[in-house]
């Protein structure tokens, strides 16, 4: 091949089109750029192996004298030809336009995608000054920009994951107060039915605003999850009764479970949810009835694998696909699908929420989640679950038992004082930067007969212990606080009375509360919580230590 393109000599595109020698048609062919050639009106001379690649035609290479531009993605041909046609008017070629490539199609015309390549463009000039042609050179940057691409989407997930997780924490605070404070009044034995109403409507709007914060906080993965090890095919055989119902008659569910089936680690409530999710976004994207299939599969990994803007590394995993036969999801809101607020269904009231909850769930689980969809045709979500090896699932994790039923607190009683004159249970060291939680939890801990030390920080707790002649029975600490935090609290405390019984409290997960800390004597009591249920974890806590 000659080494200027823009070399004079007689009818240089004929010759560079006919390939004339053996060595130089293997040096063009075996290239790792792509190289094309074409004529003054753009069809293809010759095409190496290399470019068809790209272009997803390796199997079925364009053919000689066709348009080049059939290598080019659809909505990237126009500048091709207007690159050939700047060639052609003399003006010269440029030597680095990003363009698609053609895209590639899989079984069953399934889009498969398509390359990004950096794209020279050198006018090929006859003796006499005159452009017969040009050479085209197609540099792959695909993997380049698929990277940048999940770099920033990281980046702004994390970001929204943030924002998302600190507005759940302080609404949770906020919560918190509004259910206690609401508790305390539906108490009172002199409560008119009227207000009784009305309080009751603020708690159940409380609860519903709890709701809303857990899908925050599931996507921004800092929800408490209770996982175990399931069998794959159950957990989906379980669900599938419950899906039928949600459906409706217009809509069929097929399930085809691989069995055996494999083992997998997950909160099996949680996972519920993100099956039941998808399967009620599905039904809503096929208002005229049609089919929805749940298939299982495994999958191994010997190199990362990209599926849209998740890459998902080495390994052995269980693949869970949902698949519709809806509307499809336009190609434009597709890398936005898993935002916390974005929605495609504003006329029907979407919040937005329950794809990103399904996005937290799955990442929380250390798991994947990718999506296809083509419009007039139908969805397909694939979530990728680790696969448990052999020998752990063996030892699988028994499931929880029924809790017991949370003991009745005590019908509230003036403030610091133990009702109907019981003697006091023993001293509660409460520490809480929300005023209104931290007041309300101690007039229910002393309405209960305890006697508590009230801090607003870790360092005033400190402080309180040093005037304290006994230890505490019992330690009740936020976990995210100005200062010290809870854990640092739980330390510093233990260091004194190692022995002491702790409860944590946070809106965020137990994982992330607890992380360090030993199991011993310690609980977690997650936000938003009721009076009852710090009472009564406080009295379990306590032991005999609680009896009145």
């Amino acid at each position: 091949m000659p080494a200027d393109p823009q070399a004079r000599g007689p009818a240089l595109i004929d010759r560079l089109g006919g390939s004339e020698g053996e060595a130089w048609r293997t040096l063009f062919d075996q290239a790792p750029t792509g190289i094309v050639i074409v004529d003054a009106e753009g069809r293809v001379l010759l095409a190496n192996d290399a470019a068809q690649a790209l272009a997803g035609r390796a199997d079925d290479p364009v053919p000689r004298h066709a348009a080049v531009t059939e290598l080019f993605h659809t909505e990237d041909r126009e500048k091709v030809a207007a690159e050939l046609a700047r060639i052609g008017a003399g003006l010269g070629g440029r030597s680095a336009v990003e363009l698609r490539l053609a895209e590639r199609q899989g079984e069953g015309g399934m889009p498969l995608g398509c390359s990004v390549a950096m794209v020279a463009f050198t006018p090929v000039i006859e003796e006499g000054g005159t452009p017969s042609g040009a050479v085209i050179r197609l540099t792959d940057i695909t993997r380049h920009r698929v990277i940048e691409t999940q770099l920033a989407q990281t980046q702004k997930m994390q970001a929204v994951g943030q924002l998302a997780g600190g507005i759940a924490h302080d609404f949770n605070n906020l919560l918190t107060a509004i259910i206690a404070a609401t508790d305390l009044c539906l108490g009172r034995d002199d409560l008119a039915e009227p207000l009784q109403a009305d309080l009751l409507h603020i708690r159940r709007s409380a609860e519903r605003g709890a709701a809303l914060v857990k899908q925050l906080l599931a996507f921004s993965r800092r929800q408490t999850l209770q996982p175990r090890i399931i069998r794959l095919a159950d957990a989906i055989e379980d669900v599938a009764a419950l899906l039928r119902r949600l459906l409706g008659q217009r809509v069929a569910l097929e399930l085809d479970l691989e069995l055996p089936s494999h083992m997998i680690r997950v909160d099996p409530v949680q996972f519920d949810q993100v099956v039941v999710n998808l399967a009620l976004n599905a039904r809503d994207a096929m208002p005229q009835g049609g089919r929805l299939t749940i298939r299982t599969s495994n999958l191994t990994l010997y190199r990362p694998m990209v599926r849209g803007q998740e890459v998902i590394p080495p390994g052995r995993y269980a693949v869970v696909e949902v698949a519709d036969t809806g509307i499809g999801i336009a190609a434009d809101d597709l890398p936005r699908l898993f935002e916390p607020f974005f929605t495609t269904k504003k006329e029907a009231g979407g919040t937005g929420l329950g794809l990103a909850t399904v996005y937290g769930i799955v990442r929380q689980t250390d798991g994947f989640i990718s999506v296809e969809s083509v419009p007039g045709e139908g969805t397909t979500f694939r979530i990728y679950l680790p696969i448990v090896p052999h020998e752990q699932a063996a030892q699988r994790d028994p499931a929880p038992e029924p809790a017991a039923a949370s003991p009745a607190a005590p019908a509230p009683a003036p403030a610091g004082k133990a009702p109907d004159g019981a003697v006091r249970r023993g001293t509660v060291l409460l520490v809480e930067d929300e005023d209104g939680v931290r007041r309300l939890s101690t007039r229910a801990l002393e309405n209960a007969g305890w006697r508590v030390l009230s801090a607003p920080s870790g360092e005033a707790a400190l402080q309180m212990l040093d005037a304290e002649p006994a230890p505490p029975t019992v330690l009740v600490s936020d976990v995210v606080m100005p200062g010290m935090d809870g854990t640092q609290v739980v330390r510093a405390v233990r260091a004194r009375f190692p022995t002491i019984p702790v409860v944590l409290v946070s809106g965020y997960s137990e994982s992330a509360a607890m992380d360090g800390l030993p199991d011993e004597d310690l609980h977690f009591l997650p936000k938003p919580y009721t009076l009852r249920q710090l009472v009564a974890q406080v009295n379990t806590m306590a032991g005999p230590q609680a009896a009145g």
